[in-house]
């Protein structure tokens, strides 16, 4: 499974932006998800979604602010992030088929290449 993450950029705080992860390969019935790494700190999961979308699990930090969702006929996952924070600024990861809880980066098999989110003030 190979996995492009797109659609970060700059943006002032308090305003949207969408990232999207484009699967290609393999791309059977996979848990998908957004992690976040911002410079100096560990990774951290940001949000998740079952294979059927029926599933969702957020981070405290972006409940209500961020939305994942999914399309399987186009084998892509966005994030809705709205409200952005200055510190939602990092580096967005997609990962696929995690194996077992999907909020642990260790469980993941595959992952994209990162895109660039800043928020400025």
């Amino acid at each position: 499974v190979q996995l492009q993450a797109s659609g970060g950029g700059l943006v002032q705080a308090g305003g949207s932006l969408r990232v999207s992860c484009a699967a290609s390969g393999r791309t059977s019935r996979h848990d998908m998800a957004w992690f976040r790494q911002a410079p100096g700190k560990e990774r951290e999961f940001v949000a998740a979604i079952s294979w059927s979308g029926s599933r969702t699990w957020y981070a405290d930090s972006v409940k209500g602010r961020f939305t994942i969702s999914r399309d399987n006929a186009k084998n892509t996952v966005y994030m809705q992030m709205n409200s952005l924070k200055i510190e939602d600024t990092a580096v967005y990861y997609c990962a696929a088929d995690p194996l077992g809880n999907v909020t642990v980066a260790a469980r993941y098999d595959y992952w994209g290449q990162g895109t660039q989110v800043t928020v400025s003030s």
